[in-house]
């Protein structure tokens, strides 16, 4: 194996492990964001954390 491919591989899979990274990450935020754990219901002494909920 050259010198040359051994480097676009090595770039190459650090392209891949960055771009799976970010997506991994980006689906977490969306997540987060979709969930609406601010309206799990209380406990009887205490207020929701919305009182819209």
């Amino acid at each position: 194996m050259s010198v040359r491919l051994q480097k676009r591989l090595a770039i190459l899979g650090a392209v891949l492990l960055t771009g799976l990274f970010v997506a991994a990450n980006a689906h977490l935020i969306t997540v987060a964001f979709q969930s609406q754990s601010g309206c799990v219901a209380p406990t009887p002494d205490r207020m929701p954390a919305k009182r819209a909920c």
